[in-house]
């Protein structure tokens, strides 16, 4: 089965601007995000040798969600205006070395993840979604694994159905039904006032679905039925937002997207202006051999994922 790797380009990219110490460039521009970014995704070809390579980025435009809910991901702080100018150097970098990569007005980076892998099984491709986003958990499945960075950029843990279950007692695919309980600190929506996580994943372990614990209300303490009965809209609502969208306007092209188009001459180049000395060595390598991705039993993590 050939490999798709789908790359959160914002996540990975916010992830690298704290995770590294400040680095300029000759001119005096921050570039530690710019340096991380783009050693992580040379590691991750290096490292998974995937055939296919698409990196996918929220557009500052308003999502449909913002529409949905105003107050969605208001709290977020502001983009540090040191980090605002590397978003551009690595948008033109992408470009020169022809590396495929999407944004899409009116939709986040997770739609278009959740579109191109849908449309990845299809084709009968092994899809590895590259990001610290739980949110994303909820694509897992047989054909489509998660690497989600757990400490800084370099310690990493691959999730699949069985690592999803592990970590969180939850299958793939009740992350949504999950978060339309507790809600989402950090994109600003409430779920269920008064519903924990060790709450919610006992209803969903009996109850499977948000729309099951509904239906069997009366079975429930009444403390429980009054809080789930009190705030039901807005536990649907949540439950929208936390949807990942699978039929955003992208359309995966294999050829576009094959890791061999990755143009080593231009990278050399963006690397050595921005004296990035230690990735010229990392530089992609042209037919990638084939190796099977699996999850490793993972040891002290604690099950946490690096969430953004």
């Amino acid at each position: 089965m050939k490999k798709l790797v789908l790359i959160d380009g914002n996540a990975i990219i916010h992830r690298a601007f704290h995770a590294l110490p400040p680095l300029n460039n000759k001119d005096g521009m921050p570039t530690n995000a710019v340096y991380g970014f783009f050693m992580m995704l040379l590691k991750i070809v290096e490292d998974l040798q995937p055939e296919y390579l698409i990196v996918c980025f929220d557009k500052a435009a308003p999502t449909f969600r913002k529409q949905m809910y105003v107050g969605y991901q208001a709290t977020r702080p502001k983009i540090s205006d040191d980090l605002t100018p590397q978003f551009d150097v690595i948008h033109k970098a992408l470009d020169e070395a022809k590396i495929k990569h999407f944004e899409v007005d009116g939709y986040e980076a997770d739609d278009l993840i959740g579109t191109i892998s849908k449309e990845a099984k299809a084709k009968d491709l092994q899809t590895i979604i590259v990001s610290g986003d739980r949110d994303l958990l909820q694509l897992v499945n047989g054909q489509v694994l998660m690497l989600a960075p757990i400490i800084g950029m370099t310690k990493m843990t691959l999730f699949d159905e069985i690592k999803v279950r592990e970590k969180y007692g939850l299958e793939p695919w009740q992350i949504v039904d999950y978060k339309a309980l507790v809600g989402d600190a950090s994109d600003n929506y409430p779920g269920v006032s008064g519903i924990g996580p060790k709450t919610a994943s006992g209803l969903l372990s009996k109850y499977q679905t948000l729309e099951g614990i509904y239906e069997h209300l009366g079975e429930l303490s009444p403390q429980v039925q009054e809080k789930l009965a009190q705030d039901a809209e807005q536990a649907a609502l949540a439950k929208k937002l936390a949807a990942i969208v699978l039929d955003a306007p992208v359309k995966l092209d294999e050829k576009e997207a094959e890791v061999n188009n990755i143009d080593n001459k231009a990278l050399k180049k963006v690397f050595e202006e921005l004296s990035f000395k230690s990735l010229l060595n990392r530089l992609v390598k042209k037919s990638p051999k084939r190796i099977e991705v699996k999850p490793q039993k993972q040891n002290n993590d604690n099950g946490q994922l690096g969430l953004l």
